[in-house]
Parts: C-alpha cells; sequence; structure tokens
C-alpha cells in the first residue's frame, strides 16, 4: 500500500510531501479486582501523509495531513491526496525546506515482547500491598510493539521499532462507611515496576488521608512543594519556551546565551532533550518530519543554550540539525529531600486540575489532597487552590538532587516554589 501511495504523491505535482506509517502489535488485558475479566490481541495500522504546496511565485508555503485507511483503494488514497493539494494551497506560511536525509541511519531496534512485558504489569500489581481500607479496584494494561516507518519526498526511508505500554488503574480507599476512588493512569515503553508500584503505595495512602482531610485552611502565601507528577507541568514551561515555534511568534523572550531569570537566589534549571531514556515510550531516533532526534543541552545553568523544535520554525530562526524532542531531562538540584522539608509549607499532591501556562507563565490548580507541614506536624487538607506566576518562582525554585521519572520526563523529586498564594477551600 505504501508504494501505491508513494506513486499516486509523485504524480499529483505536489511539492512535497511524508508518510507516516505506524503498525502496533499489541495486548490488552482487563481485570476486575485481580481478576482476569477479558483479553484481547489487537494489531492496527495508521497510515498519515502529509502534503506541502510551494505558491508558483514562490513566495509561500502551506501544507495538509490525513490519515488514510490501510484498505483504502487507489481511488480513494487519489481523492484524499487532490482533497490534501488543494487545502495546502489555502495555506500561507513563509517558505522553508523541508528535511533532508541524514547521514546519520537511524538505530532501529528490536522487536519487543509483549508477552513478558504484560507479565511484568500483572506481577507488579499483584505484588502491592493493600489492605481492608485501600485496595486496587480494578486495571487495563495495553501493551503495544511499535514498528514507526517514515518516508518522505527528499529521500528519507527509516524505520525504527519500540515497545509502548500503558496501565490505567483504580484505587479504593474506604473508611466508617465513605469510600472514594482515585484514578491513575501511566505510560511507558516496557514496564517500570519499581516506579509503579512506588506510585500506586503513595495512591492508596492518599486515598486513605483524603478521607480524613480536613478544609484547607486561608494560608495567602506560603511555600508549596511538589512531589507527584504534577511537578512536570512546571518543568514543561522551560522546555516549551526553548522551542523555536514560541521563539519565532515572540511568545517567548529566551535568548541564547543570557540567563532566564533576572536574579537567581535558588537553584539554576538545566534542561536537556534526550534521544532516550530508560524505559521511555518516546525513544525515537527520528521526529514525525524526519529529523534525528540528539541529545541536547537546551537550558544549562539556568543560560538559554539551543532551541529546538519542528522543521518550519527551525529554519525561519536559522537552526542546524534542529528537531522536535520526546524526551526531557531536568537537573540542577542542590538540596537533600530533608533539607527541602523543614519548617512550614504547603505539600500538594493530588488536584482536580493543574495548569502551567506555558506563554503567560501562569500557575493554577485546584487541590484535591495537600499536606500541611509545621514542624512536626502534617495535617492532610483538601479543597481551595493555588495560582502565581512561573515568573516569580524561577528565581528562588528549589530542587531535589534525587530525581524520578515520569515516562518521558526526568525531574527533580522534589520542586519547592516560594511564596504561592493558596485559597482557602472555605472562600
Amino acid at each position: 500500500m505504501l508504494e501505491k501511495i508513494k506513486q499516486i504523491l509523485n504524480a499529483s505535482g505536489v511539492y512535497g510531501w511524508e508518510i507516516n506509517d505506524v503498525k502496533k502489535n499489541g495486548w490488552e488485558f482487563y481485570f476486575i479486582r485481580h481478576e482476569l475479566d477479558q483479553h484481547r490481541a489487537k494489531n492496527v495500522e495508521h497510515v498519515t501523509v502529509k502534503v506541502y504546496q510551494m505558491a508558483e511565485d514562490g513566495e509561500s508555503i502551506g501544507f495538509a495531513s490525513e490519515e488514510i485507511a490501510p484498505t483504502a483503494s487507489e481511488q480513494e488514497i487519489e481523492k484524499t491526496v487532490s482533497d490534501l493539494a488543494y487545502r495546502a494551497t489555502l495555506v500561507k506560511n513563509r517558505p522553508f525546506t523541508l528535511t533532508p536525509p541524514s547521514e546519520e541511519k537511524a538505530a532501529e531496534g528490536k522487536a519487543s515482547d509483549i508477552a513478558d512485558i504484560s507479565a511484568d504489569f500483572i506481577r507488579a500489581v499483584s505484588e502491592l500491598p493493600e489492605t481492608e481500607g485501600e485496595d486496587i479496584n480494578s486495571y487495563e494494561i495495553f501493551v503495544s510493539d511499535v514498528i514507526h516507518r517514515l518516508i518522505t519526498s527528499t529521500g528519507i526511508d527509516e524505520t525504527e521499532h519500540y515497545p509502548s505500554s500503558m496501565i490505567e488503574v483504580v484505587v479504593n480507599a474506604r473508611r466508617e462507611g465513605h469510600e472514594i476512588e482515585l484514578y491513575r493512569n501511566y505510560e511507558s515503553g516496557s514496564c517500570d515496576a519499581a516506579g509503579l508500584k512506588r506510585d500506586l503505595i503513595k495512591t492508596m495512602n492518599y486515598g486513605r488521608d483524603r478521607l480524613i482531610a480536613e478544609p484547607t485552611p486561608v494560608n495567602g502565601k506560603i511555600d508549596v512543594l511538589f512531589s507527584t507528577d504534577n511537578a512536570c507541568q512546571i518543568y514543561s514551561y522551560f522546555s516549551e519556551r526553548m522551542n523555536a515555534a514560541l521563539v519565532y511568534r515572540q511568545m517567548s523572550d529566551y535568548e541564547i546565551g543570557k540567563s532566564i531569570c533576572d536574579d537567581f537566589t535558588g537553584d539554576k534549571v538545566t534542561v536537556k532533550a534526550l534521544r532516550e531514556l530508560a524505559n521511555s515510550s518516546e525513544n525515537h531516533a527520528f521526529d514525525e518530519e524526519g529529523a534525528v532526534i540528539r541529545d541536547t543541552v537546551m537550558i544549562e545553568d539556568g543560560i538559554a543554550k539551543q532551541f529546538v523544535g519542528g522543521r518550519m520554525f527551525s529554519c525561519y530562526l536559522g537552526l542546524e540539525n534542529s528537531f522536535n524532542p520526546t524526551n526531557i531531562e531536568v537537573t540542577g538540584g542542590t538540596r537533600t529531600e530533608q533539607e527541602l522539608r523543614t519548617g512550614k509549607y504547603l505539600e500538594a499532591v493530588e488536584f482536580s486540575d493543574f495548569q502551567v501556562d506555558e506563554i503567560t507563565g501562569d500557575i493554577f490548580g485546584e487541590i484535591r489532597l495537600a499536606y500541611l507541614h509545621d514542624g512536626d506536624k502534617v495535617v492532610p487538607v483538601t479543597g481551595g487552590s493555588l495560582s502565581g506566576s512561573m515568573n516569580d518562582f524561577i528565581g528562588s525554585m528549589l530542587m531535589s538532587k534525587n530525581s524520578v521519572q515520569y515516562n518521558s520526563m526526568k525531574i527533580p523529586a522534589l520542586t519547592l516554589l516560594r511564596n504561592v498564594t493558596v485559597t482557602g477551600a472555605d472562600n
């Protein structure tokens, strides 16, 4: 089928094109408690075609994309390509060149043993220390062996092979006739058994504490400690502001060689894009446009070093060897956990919603569970919200030396933001 699509694209007269073909050979399991309810094998293929059209005067370029069913007939493919070619003429971007082939040959990888990976997930959940008050309600496992092939009009023809997994878990907690559910969704390459068990044990504890939590008091300004995956939103703020798209659109004021903050009194972040991160589901050799992914330091000790991003905006900024990053590692912490867990602070662990705006830097979160620490006293609290701006927090932010990984992000295990505005549950 791919050869037929190539023939039709080459005969269409479009300026350029890309074919992304993704095949997934997977297993799915559905458990009620720890009893298998049903399971199935799943083999799917997604073929996405993107076409580019250059204006006759060479002053603009446009593009459009659409998925084509693997069972599509030749007539259906021709119609889709024709529609895409027309839609691409309606988009007027500054001209840019398409990604050329690289001298670096992508590592193809190897087939994943989905049976072993599935067994690892089932074993990890079965080993959780459940109690009468906190246990696993249900869980679903999705494991795939993925083959991704990219073919382009510029001569790229690369294939990569990698595992991709997801597990959804519902945790129950009950106390004195009251019961709540906490939902978790974890993505990874293969099974990170240690990380999965660590997080689900925390989740069961959070369920227990949520049932005895007091209303969040009116605190005004207070230090807030982030110890869960919500901190990924904080660190995505830095990597997004190094993206060529935001820089070109003047939505990011970061400049190469300059500090991202005028006055540091806390820790300075170092942000890296990584080709591989152990057990990530995003260990790609190349991005969706064919650019080779490389280990790249984006921010070093608070200094902007290298912008990255998609082909169009990278061309506009004159970037060489740019790409869309898939794995991010953040370091720069200088504190131990004990040093960060001192004095009075709020440890926010559960939100109904938590956001960090990549453009304005505004943060907001509705608190479902937090722990108010004051010396030796720790009180679970719920309700209220926190807010502020990363522009105010960057200079005084503190991070732990040790790290934790959440799929494609490896970040400091603890992150402390100073003087965050917290509104109590009664407001």
